[in-house]
Parts: structure tokens; sequence; C-alpha cells
């Protein structure tokens, strides 16, 4: 692997690849060249090269990608070899739908507790999986004993800060957050925000465009010649 700084953009372009390259494994595709990759998957050749560049030399002249081999060194790269338990803060609605999402075990994630402060919740079991709600207050024990490795924020706005402070302090270092806010995280902790809002208003932005309505033609006048032409071909 290269010694250069491996972007954001890169790793979730190589989360692509790989999803890629599990659908060409169940189709039974055992390899593929970057060109072929990138026309099936609406993919960048080039930029599917680059991006494998930085980790090492995969391809083989003459043959293009081995496809479970590539899976496997993609796999490795992004920690996926591994196994990743997941708790999640906050067990309303978005919370709850997320523990009860199934796409997290085909990347090896597990969902295994669930946090909130309503009194309500907690000692409850939500879910599909049946999971225990505990006090937030406990987070950091929770943690300790289920190896949890990955928090989820799926609380309002106000109280993300807070909540990040706590399960940095318990040890965490990736956060992923739903919260519609930007918080501030410590060195060698990485932050990720899914906010919702501003995707749906980029959305917004792109259909409000003129050139993303519906725009009638003036209708050609056809030329006498034209005419005679297509009556020609009628003909034929």
């Amino acid at each position: 692997m290269k010694s250069e700084k491996i972007s954001e953009l890169t790793t979730s372009r190589l989360s692509v690849y790989l999803r890629c390259l599990n659908a060409l494994h169940a189709a039974g595709i055992k390899t593929i060249s970057s060109q072929a990759l990138a026309e099936q998957f609406n993919l960048n050749s080039a930029q599917i090269r680059k991006d494998l560049g930085y980790f090492g030399e995969f391809g083989v002249r003459g043959v293009g990608y081995y496809v479970e081999d590539l899976r496997d060194h993609i796999t490795k790269i992004l920690g996926l070899d591994s196994p990743h338990r997941v708790g999640i803060i906050g067990a309303g609605r978005l919370g709850t739908a997320l523990a009860n999402y199934n796409g997290f075990g085909r990347s090896n994630f597990t969902v295994v507790a669930l946090f909130d402060n309503d009194r309500q919740k907690i000692g409850h079991r939500i879910g599909d999986a049946g999971l225990l709600v505990h006090n937030v207050d406990d987070v950091a024990q929770v943690i300790r004993e289920e190896a949890i490795d990955v928090m989820v924020i799926a609380v309002p706005a106000k109280a993300a800060q807070r909540v990040l402070n706590q399960v940095m302090s318990a040890g965490i270092k990736a956060v992923l957050n739903f919260a519609p806010v930007s918080l501030t995280a410590r060195r060698g902790v990485k932050v990720k925000t899914v906010d919702l809002t501003t995707s749906l208003e980029s959305l917004s932005y792109f259909l409000s465009q003129p050139s993303n309505s519906t725009v009638t033609q003036p209708r050609r006048r056809t030329s006498s010649k034209e005419q005679w032409m297509s009556k020609q071909q009628n003909e034929i």
C-alpha cells in the first residue's frame, strides 16, 4: 500500500466496488476487466484502476481481475474481514428502524445494544431481534461488556454532542451520526454524519432548475423537398 493518505471518497468508492463484485460473484462471474466492470455498473474504469492502485497491483494482464480474489482484498482493506459490533443511542423511530435493518449483516456489522433516556423504554426489548434498551447513563459499561466498536447516534440535535462526548470517553473511535448537526470530535475519532435534510434539499434544488422541466419543442415545418422524400420512402 502506498504511504500517501487515502481519502474518504476513495474508501467510499471501494465499498461500491465491493458491492459490484459481490453481485458478479453471485452470478458466477470469475474474471472481469476494469472496463467491463465500469460499463456493467456505470462506473469509471480509470478511477477504478487508480483507486485500487493505492493498495497494490490486483489486475492480471490479458485477464483483468479475478472476482473472488479482488473481493477478498477489498474486504480486508475495508476491515470487513473482522466483525463489528454496533450500539445505537436513541431508541425512537429512527433508532429502532436502524436496529431492524437487515443490511448490516451483509457487511459484517451486528447491532447488539440500544440506549435511551426514556424510563418507559429502558429495560424493554425492541425490534425484530428483541434488543434490550439500556439506560444511556450505562453506555460505557455496556460498550465494554458487549465489545462495541461502532456507535450510531440517533438523538435530537441538541443532545448529540453530549452523547458523542460520552461515547468518546468510553473509547469509541467510529461514530455514525444521524442528528442534523455538526459535531466536534477529538483527534483519533471518526464521525460520519448522515444528513437527510441536506440531501433532500439538494434534490429540491435539482428539481427547481428549468433544465429539469418538461419543455415542449416547437414543431418544425417540413419543407416540400422533405415531404417528397418521405413520400418516396413510404412507397418503396
